[in-house]
């Protein structure tokens, strides 16, 4: 049922001549889903109030409440047309006066991490890009028939979201840079095992994949105690993106899973001097997928003590930085940083092996990523004890990988379950050990080298 609602706002916005991608229909998906969910927020929290005697006070006027722009209703529930604005005013009403009403909001908070300031971040980034009047009555029509109370029905709008998350991704122009392969996000995590009680960062969050997975698995695992879920929802996901759309779209990715005011700031990571990070801002455990290749400007890399133009370089500088002596991390980044003899590169594995235990490299087959050409693999680290040995585990689904055919939960399987093993990690086909101790000392080079593959596997390649 939902998913013929967002079929039919897609046809719509596919027929405006203000959005002209899947980029764009997901923004303006995006706003006009948050300011319902909004309102079903307020109207919940003001039945709540009215049980207890009390008064809510709305954190809209009147004039901005959806059921007074968007939705006026007769007696009998169905619009009313003679109170509803349509056409022209429809547009110049929302472009002139709901936007800049709701950007207001981010001077007025009294702090980042609360809903009103989100609302003012979320407006100010964003423009209604829907020019036809009556085709955004049609869609907040559509809109209005989703259902956000129910928490079934939330799951399958959040479920349904982050399938147009992923459509994005497989559009490509950088959309890509938001989406992460669900079933590989579900094992970093599985093998991480955040615990309640502990702070989870990713400083590249991009649509949020990493944190609602990690509240899904935190979730199901422990003891629903008031305590327990006001921790989950207000001290333990947290996150940064530098991108307007992610932003936008990982706040509502995050409250279409449950997460109310997430604490997600708007920012350039990089922008931050790594030699300002205290303790105070460190973090138990660190999941991300951070951009790579992109260059930034000599200004940002003066923040950091190996100088790269290399984005996930720098990023990688900023999660070691940035976890609590004893915390766990999971990045995603290419495979060439393993290997590449730059200063650079060198550095940085010379910093990862002695100030922290490298005890997994998982190595992605090419594909897992649609639309990258690079290969993949992931760090798994825990800060403080220098590494002396490490596991590699070069995962092999046995097919191609593509867009037709990507990554599953089954092909991460085997992987997880090696990886729970206490002790010296097995060795098969495709997992072996080595010590660092018989690592160039030079170069630190930690390439992917296989002694354990068949010699008709390697006759494939």
């Amino acid at each position: 049922m939902f998913e013929q609602t967002f079929k039919n706002i897609d046809d719509l916005l596919y027929k405006d001549s203000g959005a002209d991608s899947e980029l764009d229909y997901i923004g303006q998906t995006s706003w006009v889903m948050f300011l319902r969910y909004l309102d079903e927020l307020e109207q919940d929290k003001s039945d709540q109030a009215g049980l207890k005697g009390e008064e809510y006070t709305f954190i809209l006027e009147e004039e901005f409440r959806w059921p007074n722009w968007a939705m006026p209703k007769d007696a009998e529930g169905k619009l009313d047309h003679h109170a509803a604005m349509t056409g022209p005013d429809l547009v110049q009403f929302v472009d002139g006066k709901l936007f800049p009403y709701l950007a207001k909001f981010k001077q007025e908070a009294e702090s980042a991490n609360t809903i009103e300031y989100k609302i003012g971040e979320i407006f100010s980034e964003l423009k209604n890009k829907i020019q036809s009047g009556y085709n955004l009555r049609e869609i907040l029509e559509y809109a209005d028939s989703l259902p956000f109370r129910a928490s079934n029905d939330k799951h399958e709008l959040s479920h349904l979201y982050e399938t147009k998350i992923k459509n994005m991704g497989n559009a490509g122009r950088n959309g890509g840079q938001y989406y992460t392969p669900r079933p590989l996000i579900r094992a970093m995590i599985n093998v991480v095992d955040p615990q309640i009680g502990e702070k989870i960062y990713d400083g590249a969050a991009g649509s949020c994949g990493f944190l609602v997975e990690a509240y899904d698995y935190l979730y199901q695992r422990m003891e629903k105690t008031t305590d327990n879920l006001k921790t989950l929802q207000e001290e333990t996901l947290y996150g940064k993106e530098k991108k307007n759309l992610a932003y936008v779209i990982g706040i509502m990715n995050m409250i279409l899973h449950g997460i109310e005011a997430p604490n997600i700031i708007h920012t350039n990571t990089l922008g931050e001097n790594i030699r300002d990070i205290q303790e105070k801002n460190r973090y138990h455990v660190i999941l991300a997928n951070p951009p790579f290749g992109g260059k930034e400007r000599p200004e940002v890399q003066q923040n950091f003590d190996i100088k790269t133009g290399e984005t996930a370089f720098l990023f990688m500088q900023h999660f070691i930085k940035s976890l609590k002596t004893g915390g766990r991390a999971a990045i995603v980044i290419k495979n060439t940083v393993l290997s590449n003899t730059d200063n650079a590169s060198v550095a940085l594995r010379k910093l990862l092996l002695e100030g922290s235990n490298l005890h997994t490299i998982l190595d992605l087959p090419g594909g897992t990523f649609t639309g990258a050409g690079v290969k993949t693999v992931v760090l798994f680290f825990q800060k403080g004890e220098p590494t002396k040995n490490i596991w590699y585990y070069q995962l092999n689904p046995g097919r191609n990988m593509g867009k037709t055919n990507p990554l599953n939960d089954k092909d991460m399987e085997a992987f997880v379950t090696l990886s729970a093993v206490e002790g010296q990690k097995p060795e098969t086909e495709q997992s072996w050990n080595i010590k660092v101790a018989d690592i160039d000392e030079t170069t630190f080079d930690l390439s992917v080298k296989n002694p354990n593959t068949p010699e008709e596997a390697q006759k494939k390649y």
